[in-house]
């Protein structure tokens, strides 16, 4: 994994997030003209013998481009780290910095794009050349059963990549709809327990255009934990 690590931070693959990361990590915003950023791609953070594998969008540019670790920094963060430290899979509720103490357990963080897109939008290209990175992560996490994730285009290469990873059998693409759970069954030989399927489970970001909105409440995020854990 840290091999990995190290791969996904040097990554240079896709020019347009490379300028557009870097730009944001030298112009900083007002809030946070004290920090020194990241400005670099965002390798996934963790258990790694976890059985939940959340799949987001992408780093968020004065969020884990700033901080260096996933949904840490902003307002999405604090939405996911608190659902998750309410149903036990973190050991505090919050994510200000790397060094912050949060520990995860029987989770692991990752996203389909590891850099800061211009407007949180990264190109169909763009998460297709992210992709490796996402099925490495796949290989060596080997106990997954249950893969959230989270917005639309989460929850879709996270689908991918389960294809991909040839951890499901080929079929039609689901379709996403908060709170949508898709079993598959078997997964590959030699994969954790024989037999045992994995669960695909989609939920609304926990972006502000979501949460201002009302369009996903802390009730129904909540929710999808315990069902995480109730498929556990």
């Amino acid at each position: 994994m840290r091999k990995l690590e190290k791969s996904i931070t040097h990554c240079r693959r896709c020019p347009r997030l490379v300028a557009w990361r870097e730009k944001v990590a030298h112009e900083k915003t007002k809030r946070f003209l004290d920090w020194n950023y990241w400005g670099k791609p965002v390798p996934g953070f963790g258990d790694l013998n976890a059985r939940l594998l959340i799949v987001g969008l992408a780093p968020a540019a004065h969020g884990a481009n700033r901080t260096g670790r996933m949904f840490t920094g902003d307002k999405s963060g604090e939405w996911l780290y608190r659902a998750l430290h309410k149903a036990g899979f973190a050991n505090k509720a919050n994510s200000e910095h790397r060094n912050d103490g949060l520990l995860l357990k029987d989770c692991y963080i990752t996203a389909a794009c590891r850099c800061a897109p211009p407007d949180n939008k990264p190109t169909p290209n763009e998460l297709k050349t992210c992709r490796p990175f996402l099925l490495r992560e796949l290989a060596l996490l080997r106990n997954v059963r249950v893969v959230l994730g989270l917005g639309k285009i989460g929850f879709d290469n996270a689908f991918d990549a389960l294809l991909a990873a040839r951890l499901i059998r080929p079929t039609k693409r689901p379709i996403f709809k908060h709170g949508a759970t898709i079993p598959f069954i078997p997964l590959s030989p030699g994969r954790g327990i024989e037999g045992e399927g994995v669960y695909l489970l989609a939920s609304y970001h926990p972006s502000q255009q979501n949460t201002f909105t009302g369009k996903l409440t802390e009730a129904m995020f909540d929710q999808i934990f315990i069902k995480v854990k109730t498929l556990l």
